[in-house]
């Protein structure tokens, strides 16, 4: 008999056995690991995620916890695995990869659900297609996966892909999360086109377009199962399909499984230049914005670029005792010695360049001349920095290709761990020194450094604030705790909402989105108790919760 360290919320030892033993027959024991022992809690590495806990808790280190961990081998376990949730009310928690890092990991939001590791088997790559420029995937497809089938095919000449800042992140999973990138297809939900999703019943829907059937299907091949099937040639090409658009009902949720999806590639632009623009002092972000405001609505700046503080990138080259024998936050004449250290400025711009040359040439030149009005603002190409620069690193991942050198930073500090907080502004000035000046000082009050970081979109900044602490320390835990709770609530009084939260925040974060007394979060609410109303598909995911958890917190209350 099983007897995890955790159980679901009202399950006994004894239907969780009976549960899991259905799901062992199903999917073999090999794909079933029950978390039991404390050895199963050590915190494992990026490379090598722990699905049981999170990996840069904030709070107890087991707090949120899971019972077990089950990977299907494919579509039919999936949907037979939700089907005996709902009959046996076990809560499930779906991940991709489990690289959710800074944000909880693979960790269940309620403690005891069963993880739903999606990615160990179901990981291939369905599709390349070069003439539409798009791929299909499953969720364990990652960046890199998908960079190395490009390179592998001699494919690369003719695609790239978008990727974040670290390439061993779930393509799918990173969609669903609403994550970004860096090239110009950076908006990663808004380059996806078509789903595949198991919802909570064990339906298969498929968005869009691929809700028509292929032709192939109407001459004999309907009799096979769906999710073999080939998907509606249009499918990855046209997202939107007839009627209600559900696939934005997929994204940082718990309606459905997503289990295929369709994502854009970009055609080779047939030439490419990286560069940096370094600010000399700490208000030159104000004047940089101003800037970049224009240069980005005309798409004279192509790509998401993004403006960095020094702490940021000293970071990445290297931990705090390599600058510094002092404690505390540091002071802006060590700011200054670093910035001179690295030959770099107080905050640092980098940014792409993309097209034939001749284009390239006329987008620089009104570049510079935008950001020459800064005085002491310098201008350098990959070939003019060290060889460990963090722009020779943006290099590669402007331009697509997957890296693992950013996740450096997090070494800031002994035993580092992290944490974003991450709120959404206008392109201005005023509201980019507003927001740095706001997150510095309740780091500062707090005695942690601001490291962080503007990624500027089409006509909003998500301002990354990198919450790095000490994850042995229950001291340094609660000041990342105390200074995240502080931010969410200091930007929501400023009209600031995060758009991506850690697990221990969801709650918070969604009581800020309370305009006419919380209706969109009523809203939230019926549809999850329409999908799901036996409530066993990742509860509390977003801060939505199912009835019955409503119902049990409030007689807590």
């Amino acid at each position: 008999m099983f007897e995890p360290l955790a159980l679901p919320p009202g399950v006994s030892v004894k239907v969780f056995n009976i549960f899991l033993d259905k799901v062992i027959r199903l999917v073999g024991a090999e794909n079933v690991d029950v978390i039991a022992t404390e050895e199963q809690l050590d915190p494992g590495s990026y490379m090598k995620p722990q699905y049981s806990v999170d990996p840069h808790p904030v709070l107890a280190p087991d707090t949120f916890l899971a019972s077990a961990i089950v990977a299907p081998r494919e579509v039919a376990d999936v949907q037979a695995i939700l089907r005996l949730a709902s009959e046996f009310r076990v809560p499930l928690w779906p991940v991709s990869i489990g690289r959710n890092s800074g944000y909880g990991g693979a960790a269940p939001r309620v403690r005891g659900s069963v993880v739903l590791n999606m990615g160990k088997n179901m990981n291939r790559i369905l599709e390349v297609n070069v003439e539409g420029a798009y791929c299909i995937v499953e969720p364990g497809v990652t960046f890199h996966d998908l960079h190395n089938y490009l390179v592998q095919h001699n494919l690369r000449e003719k695609v790239w892909i978008d990727v974040p800042d670290l390439g061993g992140g779930s393509i799918l999973g990173n969609m669903l999360e609403r994550g970004v990138g860096y090239t110009p297809y950076g908006d990663h939900y808004m380059m996806h086109s078509g789903m595949e999703v198991v919802m909570p019943t064990g339906e298969l829907v498929r968005t869009g377009m691929g809700a028509l059937p292929h032709p192939e299907s109407r001459g004999g091949s309907e009799s096979k199962k769906p999710e073999t099937q080939p998907w509606n040639p249009t499918a990855a090409l046209f997202p939107y399909g007839f009627g209600p658009y559900l696939d934005g009902l997929f994204t940082q949720s718990n309606l459905g499984v997503v289990t295929k999806i369709g994502m854009w590639l970009m055609p080779n632009p047939g030439g490419y230049q990286s560069y940096l623009i370094t600010l000399p002092r700490d208000e030159d972000l104000h004047r940089a914005v101003d800037i970049i405001r224009p240069l980005r609505l005309t798409m004279t700046l192509q790509n998401v670029p993004t403006i960095r503080h020094i702490l940021l990138d000293a970071a990445v080259l290297a931990p705090r005792t390599a600058y510094t024998d002092t404690g505390g936050p540091l002071s802006d004449k060590a700011l200054d010695a670093i910035a001179k250290k690295l030959g770099l400025g107080r905050w640092n711009f980098y940014g792409a360049l993309y097209g034939p040359e001749p284009i390239r040439q006329n987008l620089w030149a009104a570049i510079r001349a935008a950001f020459s009005a800064i005085p002491g603002a310098r201008f350098y190409f990959p070939e003019e920095t060290a060889e460990n620069s963090v722009l020779r690193i943006r290099h590669l991942t402007m331009q697509g290709i997957p890296t693992y050198d950013e996740l450096k930073w997090v070494n800031w500090v002994p035993n580092g761990a992290h944490l974003f907080f991450s709120p959404i502004a206008k392109v201005t000035g005023d509201d980019a020194m507003a927001q740095y000046l706001l997150t510095k000082q309740r780091c500062q009050e707090v005695g942690l450094d601001f490291l962080g970081t503007f990624t500027v979109g089409m006509r909003e900044m998500h301002h990354i604030v990198c919450i790095v602490y000490d994850r042995i320390s229950p001291v340094e835990r609660n000041k990342a705790l105390t200074l995240i709770k502080r931010l969410i609530a200091d930007c929501a009084e400023r009209g600031w909402g995060e758009y991506r939260t850690h697990l221990a925040m969801m709650d918070q974060v969604i009581g800020t989105y309370n305009w006419n007394n919380g209706s969109l979060l009523k809203v939230h609410e019926v549809i999850k108790q329409a999908l799901d109303p036996k409530g066993i598909l990742a509860p509390g995911k977003s801060g939505v919760w199912p009835a019955q958890y409503i119902t049990e917190r409030e007689t807590k209350l």
